[in-house]
């Protein structure tokens, strides 16, 4: 895609700030028609840029009030054993976010359980019953100081 201009970035900036915003309350706020605001919006929809729209939850609301980062190592770095574990991750509910890493751990689990009983399910019974897995370090959410899911587009 061609670089974003400040119209778009604009544009990208309000839909992040709340993507319930009609397409003519968008217009009104860039000072363009309707017609050409949505034709941005499905422009950058069409080249990725703007990847879905979803409603933003609270954990807690939901019983998933206790929060953890877990590091792992895996005991085997070949390709099989890379993709067995992602492909595991992909169906643990418990797990909000994976992130491969550089470093001595490989990948970076954000979990979300009701409790510690639920943790201990996960990691006994997920994370750790199908092998592979080396080492894990587990550090508990004790407050959320920023949770920002915006990206600067400026």
């Amino acid at each position: 895609m061609s670089e974003l201009d400040r119209v778009d970035r604009l544009l990208l900036d309000l839909l992040q700030r709340d993507a319930r915003r009609t397409n003519v309350q968008l217009a009104e706020a860039l000072s363009l028609s309707p017609s050409a605001c949505l034709r941005r919006v499905q422009r950058l929809e069409r080249a990725g840029v703007i990847r879905g729209y979803r409603a933003v939850l609270d954990p807690a609301a939901l019983g998933r009030g206790l929060s953890a980062f877990v590091r792992v190592q895996l005991e085997r770095h070949d390709a099989e054993h890379v993709h067995r574990f992602t492909e595991l991750v992909g169906g643990w509910d418990a797990v909000l976010a994976c992130y491969a890493l550089t470093g001595d751990m490989d990948y970076l689990l954000h979990v979300a359980v009701a409790d510690l009983a639920h943790f201990n399910e996960f990691i006994m019974g997920e994370l750790l019953k199908h092998g592979g897995v080396r080492d894990i370090n587990s550090s508990f959410v004790l407050a959320n100081v920023k949770s920002e899911r915006s990206v600067p587009v400026a």
